[in-house]
């Protein structure tokens, strides 16, 4: 469209119907935050007006300044043509009503995991109250680990990154949270740098996705660190060796809960003998599970 015919866009209305059009046209891949174009494009919309995200109604018919449009159009710009994630064009994405810092040097926080951490893990956990120590393997933001200190007021929280740039952003979040008095983060592979310890809880987001759906990842999705997303031929390489060192860093009665994605088959066909608790969240079904150190060990 010609710069003219942008002077046609004089509200908020008018810039949310033509950031929608926009960007279905140019088939956006969505899934860092939002799942539609019309999310997607309201939120940009706010964000880029410094309105709440939440208050887009009362906002539609007023009328935005010149300067603050072609603000707007330049940011939806560089998403269709860089095909760039919203929250790295903002450097901030929200889980569970909280705002995280991000870049490209860690993914976009989406985890399902952390549905399961706003109930506290209920009923798995019987008393939130009791748990001490926590473990957050592959940190990335330090979503998660921000996430399970709320959920756990008494735990002390170890974030667990091979990526000292991941862990630079993770140390960001959990300084804006208030929390880093009870958050530790560790440069390590797993467990091999990490200090001996009795975890009641260890959550994981892994890489997971098999390299046949790493070739087919839409152009969003490259953007993000591939050693975060890329988990070998069946996507499962870092997850053997996750579980055959979890039991060493668990409480007897400690709980691992995993998330593996879209990679259902491939996990049942590398572990046939395991039978893990399928946990279930609003919008999935077979991607996170659960394993007791007893299971793991045995």
């Amino acid at each position: 469209m010609q710069v003219t015919a942008h002077h046609e866009l004089f509200t908020l209305r008018d810039l949310l119907r033509y950031a929608v059009s926009q960007f279905n046209a140019s088939n956006l891949s969505f899934g860092h935050g939002s799942d539609n174009a019309w999310d997607e494009a309201a939120y940009l919309l706010l964000h880029t007006l410094h309105l709440p995200l939440d208050t887009l109604e009362p906002f539609m018919d007023a009328r935005v300044l010149p300067e603050e449009r072609e603000r707007f159009l330049t940011l939806i710009a560089r998403r269709m043509e860089e095909r760039v994630p919203a929250a790295y064009l903002t450097g901030e994405a929200w889980l569970q009503g909280h705002r995280f810092v991000v870049d490209q040097r860690v993914i976009v926080p989406r985890s399902p995991i952390s549905e399961l951490l706003s109930d506290g893990l209920s009923p798995w956990i019987a008393n939130p109250d009791e748990v001490e120590f926590v473990l957050d393997l592959c940190t990335g933001s330090g979503c998660l680990a921000v996430l399970a200190a709320l959920a756990f007021e008494n735990a002390q929280v170890d974030a667990v990154d091979v990526s000292e740039h991941a862990l630079e952003v993770a140390d960001q979040n959990i300084e804006l949270s208030g929390l880093d008095g009870r958050i530790t983060t560790h440069r390590s592979d797993l467990f091999d740098q990490l200090p001996l310890c009795e975890y009641q809880l260890i959550v994981c987001n892994p890489p997971y996705v098999n390299n046949h759906s790493m070739e087919a990842l839409p152009p969003e999705y490259r953007h993000e660190p591939t050693m975060a997303l890329a988990g070998g031929e069946d996507g499962m390489d870092l997850v053997r060796r996750l579980l055959s060192a979890a039991p060493n860093f668990m409480a007897p009665e400690g709980i691992l809960v995993l998330e593996i994605g879209n990679e259902y088959e491939n996990f049942i066909a590398a572990f046939p003998t395991l039978e893990p608790v399928w946990l279930s969240t609003a919008n999935t079904e077979d991607q996170i599970l659960l394993l007791t150190r007893e299971q793991l060990a045995s």
